[in-house]
């Protein structure tokens, strides 16, 4: 999953994605609030941290422009203040959650997290597709409760699909998705790391599980019916 960190303390910005990259997401990060607002018109991502108090645009105006211009994936507010009118105000302005500084990381991955998979229509963090599960919390990938190693870039790009089980996802959004913006956005390394996945996850290829659409991408088949 790709994730937009809207922070100006460049200390916090860079021990949030960095703890967020060792947990396997893609982490683009910006300093200041028009910064991030461009971020957010240029790319696809899947959730944002946003600090209110930011410089050039502040946090809740930003989030106020992004919900009227249709982006509508899950934000997540950080405030250093104790006031509860700036929750609500964050909470009015289209954010979904928030943390008030300071904050243990592993609680905002753990919110993070949450959202993520629930915008995505998981309420579990463990997500069942035939014999195949993900936690989303733990890592963990196993195929008939036998664990299944995965490269980080495997994981992130099986979890995405997982995400969005029967849904034709094309080339360029996996590419937006998974990756951050120093990824070669012509490389075909996602059609190495699908055949790897087929590999790894359908090693017979009995249950079809990725399908590749010409011309439109891949599919994940739900598996529901086949267990």
């Amino acid at each position: 999953m790709r994730i937009l960190i809207v922070e100006d303390d460049l200390s916090l910005q860079a021990n949030l994605a960095q703890h967020l990259q060792q947990a396997h997401y893609s982490v683009d990060v910006a300093s200041d609030g028009e910064d991030g607002l461009f971020q957010a018109q240029e790319t696809l991502f899947d959730a944002a941290i946003i600090d209110v108090g930011l410089p050039k645009i502040d946090g809740i105006s930003l989030i106020e422009q992004l919900r009227q211009q249709g982006i509508s994936y899950p934000i997540l507010i950080l405030t250093a203040r104790d006031g509860w009118q700036d929750k609500v105000k964050g909470l009015d302005a289209g954010a979904d959650d928030y943390l008030t500084k300071p904050f243990q990381v592993e609680e905002l991955s753990a919110r993070l997290n949450a959202l993520i998979r629930r915008s995505a229509g998981q309420a579990s963090p463990v997500i069942n597709n035939g014999p195949l599960q993900l936690n989303t919390r733990t890592l963990a990938v196993s195929l008939h409760q036998q664990p299944i190693t995965l490269s980080s870039s495997e994981f992130k790009l099986f979890e995405y699909l997982m995400m969005h089980q029967n849904a034709v996802i094309s080339k360029s959004t996996l590419i937006e998705h998974i990756y951050d913006q120093d990824f070669d956005l012509d490389s075909n390394v996602i059609e190495v790391f699908i055949r790897r996945l087929r590999k790894k996850l359908d090693p017979d290829n009995q249950y079809q599980l990725i399908e590749t659409l010409r011309g439109q991408g891949y599919r994940l088949r739900s598996l529901a019916d086949n267990t």
